[in-house]
């Protein structure tokens, strides 16, 4: 019988450990009610705290490289999940919104930020020099298992009990389970006397060192980044900040029970893992760009239903399209981006799309919030959002094939 390869060990304890941290992080919108009726806090100062809390993580994201580098992506994982898991579990005990500022938006940010793509792409690059592109789509559907099981978890269990003993379980999931459980991972094969699946030689050859050929103001003169970015930026607005903070308060505003709103929340999530899982597939065969100018068409649409939800069904409806278009853009965007700038900085570049994403998801979390409480309806928020998604997909439609662009390249560097 052959042996389990410890590769397939390292990924599936990464995406426990994606799922249960980034699950607590995708939960806030189970709290927002609640927290509300705690500590009389009208909703745009409980926005503020995931804009906080996505500022803190886009911020980290810089610093967590460097970590990695020096540490480990072991260390950076395994304790950014119990500081997550102590974060939360902290928070059965507080008495006052600045507590929740200080233990949310800073310490269960810091630990969410220390858990991500990151420090786990890293490991799958050390583990998988061949089948990499499904560690990493198992890696990535994490973030969708954590929305799928998490986020309905912690409503129903605040439904049931209460948010002081949801915070307490989060908590004690992510220190007695998945904290011991990330102790297993090896930062490289070396460690277990093994070579990488594929071989070690293939592995070095991939991921040798590439020739910078643009200079920053170089890259930042180019169409093909801000049309990258801005979309991207939009992406993080309509996604992690405006439905992962705004869907579950929006849906009990509309009358809709914790049972109906828990079996949205679970299709959406689960349609997002086949969304994310697809999407990668296509990417391989189809052009990126029109992919990313269907897939923010189609997202604008279901939002479109989401405002006329009044009946169960079209929020279950609104659910599963919004869930295959969810998370789909990254695989498309992070491809252009390998395209693009490749004979840049790949690493750069993904840090750049991921702060955008992060500075809209702030945004998507602030803004709505802020218009719920002048407005008390989410109808305008809803609007600015779909005329943002129509603009993103028509900055996408505007881009051309990474093959002209690569032809053109040298130019570029030249004016550079």
């Amino acid at each position: 019988m052959k042996r389990l390869h410890y590769a397939w060990i390292i990924v599936s304890v990464t995406f426990l450990i994606l799922l249960a941290v980034q699950g607590v992080r995708l939960s806030f919108g189970a709290f927002v009610e609640p927290w509300e009726r705690q500590f009389s806090m009208d909703r745009g100062t409980i926005s503020l705290i995931s804009t906080l809390s996505f500022i803190v993580y886009g911020i980290s994201q810089p610093v967590i490289g460097r970590l990695v580098d020096k540490w480990g992506a072991r260390a950076v994982l395994s304790w950014s999940a119990l500081l997550t898991g102590v974060s939360i579990f902290l928070t059965y005990f507080v008495t006052s919104p600045w507590q929740l500022f200080l233990l949310y938006g800073l310490g269960v940010s810091l630990g969410v930020g220390g858990a991500s793509n990151v420090a786990a792409s890293v490991l799958v690059v050390n583990w998988f020099s061949k089948k990499r592109g499904l560690a990493f789509g198992i890696m990535e559907a994490g973030f969708g298992a954590g929305q799928m099981l998490l986020v309905p978890g912690s409503l129903m269990l605040i439904h049931w009990f209460s948010w002081k003993l949801t915070v307490v379980v989060l908590g004690l999931l992510l220190m007695v389970i998945v904290f011991p459980a990330a102790l297993l991972l090896r930062n490289n094969p070396s460690e277990k006397n093994a070579e990488p699946i594929g071989g070690l030689a293939e592995a070095e050859k991939e991921t040798a060192p590439k020739t910078t050929a643009l200079s920053v103001t170089g890259m930042f003169r180019m169409r093909q980044f801000w049309f990258l970015i801005l979309p991207f930026l939009i992406c993080g607005f309509t996604t992690v900040g405006l439905m992962d903070t705004h869907l579950i308060p929006f849906s009990h505003d509309h009358g809709f029970s914790t049972t109906v709103t828990s079996a949205a929340v679970s299709l959406l999530a689960g349609f997002n893992i086949a969304g994310i899982l697809l999407s990668g597939i296509v990417a391989d065969r189809w052009s990126s760009r029109k992919i990313l100018c269907f897939l923010y068409a189609v997202r604008a649409l279901s939002i479109v239903i989401l405002i006329y939800s009044h009946e169960p069904y079209l929020l279950l409806a609104f659910a599963i399209l919004f869930g295959l278009v969810d998370f789909a853009t990254v695989a498309p965007t992070q491809m252009l981006a390998t395209q693009y700038f490749q004979n840049y900085s790949i690493g750069l570049m993904i840090g750049w799309l991921s702060l955008a994403h992060q500075i809209g998801s702030a945004l998507g979390a602030y803004v709505p919030g802020v218009i719920y409480t002048v407005t008390g309806e989410y109808t305008l928020a809803f609007y600015l959002s779909i005329g943002m998604l129509v603009l993103a997909s028509v900055m996408n439609a505007m881009l051309r094939e990474p093959a002209s662009v690569i032809r053109d390249s040298a130019a570029v560097v030249e004016k550079g």
